[in-house]
């Protein structure tokens, strides 16, 4: 559907957008509540990277982190085939209670393929990045507790734990 990365990060800012302009109490309410969370990173069941940040309901937040990767390749073995491992992700609260806060997550990850690629000749090639978009529009998290979010089951596994809670000292 949508095939430009902007256009993918941007999704989640529209969807942020109209549903903060819905006309029910709650969402007037909540429109201004800061959400306080937290995102890691899981590859293989290892923490890769982190991102947190304290957001509004309605507003989002984009943050893109660099790994750039060395590979040795060739017959020599040397270092060569640079790759940026970027990762991109928006979190925008779009509800936010006593009793649960929902977060719409974009993300899209560079990966690093696991299995090494030979010549004929026996002669090491550069791995192939991977690009992997994912989206949860709503992801409904009790305050204070983490939940799991599976974006890739294998080769190599990738997961984001994610906890968020209601940031009552910024609303002061």
């Amino acid at each position: 559907m949508l095939k430009h990365p902007a256009a993918r990060l941007l999704a989640p800012l529209l969807l942020a957008a109209s549903l903060a302009g819905l006309p029910n109490a709650q969402a007037q309410s909540s429109a201004s509540q800061p959400v306080k969370w937290e995102l890691q990173v899981l590859r293989d069941g290892e923490q890769i990277d982190s991102f947190s940040a304290t957001t509004n309901v309605g507003q989002a937040r984009t943050d893109t982190h660099h790994n750039v990767v060395k590979n040795s390749v060739g017959c020599a073995d040397k270092p060569a085939g640079d790759i940026d491992l970027q990762r991109t992700l928006t979190v925008s609260p779009v509800h936010a209670s006593a009793d649960d806060i929902t977060l719409a997550i974009e993300a899209q990850e560079t990966l690093e393929e696991t299995t090494s690629r030979t010549t004929a000749q026996g002669c090491k090639l550069p791995p192939q990045p991977r690009v992997v978009n994912a989206s949860h529009p709503g992801l409904m998290l009790k305050p204070g507790e983490w939940s799991n979010w599976t974006i890739v089951d294998k080769n190599p596994s990738l997961a984001y734990r994610v906890r968020a809670s209601l940031n009552t000292a910024a609303a002061q």
